[in-house]
């Protein structure tokens, strides 16, 4: 089965559904409207003639300040640290979440050997959400728990959504854009006390994109 026709199949099989292929080469991404996302994720795990038995991996994405730099740099090319910013200018996503939080899913079926991205927008409500399919896939337990504690991601109908990596103690979540560098705690070691303590963290923020500095005579 080559690549057209895997898509005219997921197209004849999901017709009555709000889906989307997008450009890519290299792997299959179909975006879902949250409303149909279950229904599309049980199709694509049970229809034989598709058979998307395994969910892989679970990944969520944060495009706040997407295209940004920290640094103002001279010109540069669109490899190596620069590759990741872009000329355009794009806007800041506002406080609800407005197309700032997606979720990929990465599927495979084993019976035709076929992989699929999907690929769904969290709602714009604080916490931004998305429907759990650990009832399709159990594979999606820990995935859709480390997407909750490292980006703040909620998965409703999830039956045990709680930190997976960090501590229970943990302040936020590590992996968004707006998060701090230096993070917000500290854990130090109090003689006074003689036991382990949090405390506000005291190292500054640094930029995390490296500066890119080149000067004309350096092209060539």
């Amino acid at each position: 089965m080559d690549k057209n026709s895997n898509i005219d199949i997921i197209n004849n099989k999901l017709s009555d559904f709000n889906v989307a292929f997008l450009d890519n080469e290299h792997n299959l991404i179909l975006q879902i409207d949250q409303a149909d996302f279950i229904n599309v994720c049980k199709i694509l795990k049970t229809d034989s003639d598709l058979d998307y038995s395994m969910l892989i991996d679970v990944c969520a994405v944060d495009y706040l300040t997407y295209g940004e730099a920290d640094w103002t740099t001279n010109d540069a090319t669109n490899s190596g640290y620069s590759r990741a910013v872009k000329q355009t200018i794009i806007p800041e996503a506002d406080e609800t979440f407005t197309d700032r939080f997606v979720v990929f899913y990465q599927l495979l079926s084993i019976s035709y050997n076929k992989r699929l991205t999907l690929k769904v927008f969290t709602t714009e409500s604080n916490p931004p959400s998305v429907p759990s399919i650990n009832k399709i896939w159990n594979s999606a337990n820990w995935f859709e728990r480390e997407a909750f504690d490292l980006m703040g991601i909620h998965f409703k109908g999830h039956p045990d959504l709680r930190r997976i990596l960090t501590d229970y103690g943990f302040i936020g979540h590590p992996f968004r854009k707006d998060f701090p560098t230096n993070g917000n705690l500290e854990v130090v070691y109090d003689e006074e006390e003689e036991r382990v303590i949090y405390q506000p963290v005291s190292i500054s923020t640094r930029p995390s994109v490296p500066k890119v500095i080149r000067d004309k005579n350096d092209r060539k």
